[in-house]
C-alpha cells in the first residue's frame, strides 16, 4: 500500500465519469487510491474502467470479498476520503448514518478527513433538505465543497455542477497540510470525572463522560501532534497512536501531569477534577447508619498549580457551570494562568454524555485584555479543532 492512501467514492451521478480525471490526478500526487463506488453509479462508469485505471480491485457492497472486511480495512488504511460526486441521496445516506452498501459503511468506520464535493442538479442542490444535510455534515467537520456554476445534463444553468479537478485537489492539500500542522507538537489532555473514594465501594463522582477531552485528542492526533491522554474513569477506548494512562482520583491525575507538563507544548484540561475528597477512607464499607456525614479536604486545582511554572506552554481550561456567567469564566482563566478558557453551561444536563456543546470561548491576550468566541451548539469533535486553531495561533 501506498504511504498516503485515498479512498474515492463514487456516487449515482452522470459526473462519475469525471472522477476518472480526478483519480488519475491524485496518482500524479503521489497517492495509492481505492475506488469504492456506489451500486448505482455503475450505470455511469463499469467497475472495468475503475479497476483499469486504479489497478486495485473494486467492490460495491459488503457482501464481496467478506474475508477481508473490506469496510474496516479500508476505513483504518486510508488517509483521507473523498466523496465526488456526492449526488443528493449520497449526501442525505450519510448524514443519516446510514450503511446500505460498501461505501457508506466505509465511511461510518472511518475516522479519516472526509472532502465531499457535490454535483446534482440546482434545484436539488437548493432544496432545503440537502441545505440542511450539508451544514449537518460540516457540523460534524466533514468539508462539504461548493459546486460549481454552469450548464448541467440538457439545457440547466445554475449551481450544481461537479468542480474543476484542480479546484478539488486545491481543497484536499489544504486538508492535508491543516492534518500536519501539529507536527511535532507534543499535546497533554486530561478528560473524564475523577472519583473520590468514601471506602471500597462509594465514591464522590460527576457525570462526565470524557467525550470532549476524547475529542481533543482525537483531533490532535490527527494534525500530527504527539498526544499523551489522561483519561479518568471512561469507558471511552484507547485512541490509535495516542498514548493513554488511565486514573482514577484528583491525586493521581495531578502526578500523571505534574510529570508531563514540563515537556509540553499544549495542555487541554477539560477532565471535571473533584474540588474536594473525603478526609478520611475507609478500609471498610460504612454501614449505612453510621454514614450520617463526611469530613471533605481540598484538591489540588490541577491546572493552576502546575500553570504558575509554564514556561512556553499553551494552557487550555474549561469551566462547566450551572450558567454562562461570563465573568467569572474570565476570572477563571487568569487565576488559572490560562490562555484559553472554554465556558459552559450545564445546567440543562445536556452537555454531560452528549456530543454536542455550546458556550464561550475566552482567550487572554498581551494587553491583558480577553477575547470572547461565541460558541453555538456544535459538535465536540468541531469544538475541539476550534481549541487547537486557538492554540496553534498562540504557538506562532
Amino acid at each position: 500500500m501506498s504511504a498516503r492512501e485515498v479512498v474515492l467514492g463514487v456516487g449515482g451521478g452522470i459526473a462519475a465519469y469525471k472522477s476518472c480525471d480526478l483519480l488519475r490526478r491524485l496518482q500524479d500526487a503521489g497517492f495509492g487510491v481505492t475506488v469504492i463506488p456506489t451500486p448505482s453509479s455503475l450505470h455511469f462508469v463499469g467497475k472495468a474502467t475503475w479497476e483499469a485505471l486504479s489497478g486495485r480491485a473494486v467492490t460495491t457492497t459488503v457482501w464481496e470479498r467478506v474475508d477481508e472486511v473490506r469496510h474496516v480495512h479500508l476505513a483504518k488504511v486510508s488517509e483521507f476520503n473523498i466523496i465526488a460526486p456526492a449526488t443528493a441521496d449520497l449526501i442525505a445516506r450519510i448524514a443519516q448514518g446510514r450503511a446500505d452498501d460498501l461505501l457508506t459503511n466505509t465511511v461510518l468506520a472511518s475516522t479519516a478527513p472526509t472532502l465531499v464535493v457535490p454535483a446534482m442538479h440546482p434545484a436539488m442542490w437548493a432544496n432545503k433538505a440537502t441545505q440542511s444535510n450539508v451544514a449537518l455534515l460540516r457540523d460534524r467537520g466533514y468539508v462539504v465543497m461548493e459546486p460549481d456554476h454552469g450548464r448541467l445534463t440538457g439545457s440547466d444553468v445554475g449551481v450544481g455542477r461537479f468542480p474543476e479537478t484542480s479546484r478539488i485537489l486545491s481543497t484536499l492539500k489544504e486538508m492535508t497540510d491543516k492534518s500536519s500542522d501539529l507536527s511535532g507538537i507534543k499535546v497533554l489532555v486530561t478528560a473524564g470525572g475523577t472519583r473520590e473514594m468514601i471506602d471500597p465501594i462509594r465514591f464522590i463522582g460527576n457525570n462526565s463522560s470524557g467525550r470532549q477531552g476524547f475529542a481533543i485528542a482525537k483531533a490532535a492526533n490527527k494534525r500530527g501532534a504527539e498526544v499523551t491522554l489522561v483519561l479518568a474513569n471512561s469507558s471511552l477506548p484507547d485512541l490509535p497512536g495516542v498514548t493513554t494512562v488511565r486514573v482514577t482520583s484528583a491525586d493521581q491525575m495531578y502526578t500523571e501531569v505534574e510529570s508531563r507538563f514540563p515537556s509540553c507544548d499544549v495542555i487541554a484540561m477539560s477532565a471535571a477534577v473533584a474540588d474536594a475528597k473525603p478526609l478520611h477512607f475507609s478500609d471498610s464499607k460504612i454501614k449505612k447508619g453510621s454514614l450520617s456525614s463526611i469530613e471533605l479536604t481540598a484538591n489540588k486545582d490541577i491546572i493552576a498549580t502546575v500553570a504558575k511554572d509554564k514556561k512556553k506552554q499553551i494552557v487550555i481550561a474549561f469551566a462547566a457551570e450551572t450558567s454562562l456567567d461570563i465573568e467569572e469564566g474570565e476570572r477563571k482563566l487568569l487565576a488559572k494562568s490560562a490562555d484559553i478558557l472554554y465556558l459552559n453551561d450545564v445546567s440543562g444536563s445536556e452537555i454531560f454524555g452528549s456530543d454536542q456543546t455550546q458556550g464561550v470561548i475566552l482567550t487572554s491576550r498581551v494587553s491583558q485584555s480577553i477575547d470572547r468566541v461565541m460558541v453555538q451548539r456544535i459538535s465536540k469533535d468541531t469544538l475541539a479543532n476550534l481549541l487547537l486553531d486557538q492554540a496553534l495561533s498562540k504557538l506562532g
